[in-house]
């Protein structure tokens, strides 16, 4: 095993993000993707809830992220759920979009780090066949162009949350979400129906999904992951 260290540095949004304690159950997919590698690896999460592209930029978040990258270190881009909304204050234009997923590629890749580009995980909608519905088609497919064009190292996390929604069905996906009967958790007393969002058992499914990902990309990194 290399004693080099190595830091993956998450960037996106609340699917991604640590949660505090008035926000659990809910669980972002980045906090048990942390526990998920050996001593080699540490995982910073900057994800934060409701950002897009536009709005993590603006907001001076991704500079000191580039700051401390090094050779050996990893950035995980995840966004588009709040990019995709135009009703949204973060909305951001599909040319808007492509160029900021640039912006994070390109910078990555000049302080020598690896970047790697993730389309956004599937809410749980499922059309009256029981199919779940491409509700990031868009936004997705931008992503996947971006990684395409650049020849950046992709994890096609829409697709593969669809995979797994229509695997388990309109009834047994609930539990991947943030799904709570009234007086089931103080957090939550009214109890809380959300398809976007993850239960900590959903959130280790998601971790799970990323990793496939990574060793199936052959990243340096995977030999470091611990089942």
């Amino acid at each position: 095993m290399s004693s080099e260290s190595i830091t993956v540095h998450l960037v996106g949004d609340s699917t991604m993000a640590d949660k505090d304690a008035n926000e659990r159950p809910e669980t972002g997919w980045g906090m048990p993707f942390a526990d998920r590698f050996d001593d080699a690896v540490a995982v910073a999460n900057h994800a934060r809830n409701g950002r897009s592209t536009r709005t993590f930029l603006e907001e001076g978040r991704w500079r000191p992220v580039v700051r401390q990258l090094t050779e050996t270190d990893y950035v995980f881009v995840q966004f588009g759920h709040n990019d995709e909304v135009p009703s949204k204050e973060q909305h951001t234009t599909e040319e808007a979009f492509v160029d900021n997923l640039r912006t994070f590629v390109g910078e990555t890749r000049e302080q020598g780090a690896t970047p790697v580009l993730l389309t956004s995980i599937a809410r749980r909608h499922f059309d009256d066949d029981g199919v779940p519905k491409d509700t990031h088609r868009e936004y997705a497919d931008l992503t996947r162009a971006v990684a395409r064009d650049r020849d950046v190292p992709f994890i096609d996390m829409d697709e593969r949350t669809r995979s797994l929604l229509e695997e388990l069905g309109p009834a047994d996906s609930t539990a991947l979400y943030n799904h709570l009967e009234p007086g089931e958790h103080p957090n939550y007393p009214d109890g809380i129906a959300d398809d976007t969002h993850f239960s900590e058992h959903g959130a280790r499914r998601m971790a799970d999904l990323v990793l496939d990902g990574v060793e199936e990309l052959d990243l340096g990194l995977a030999a470091h992951a611990e089942s």
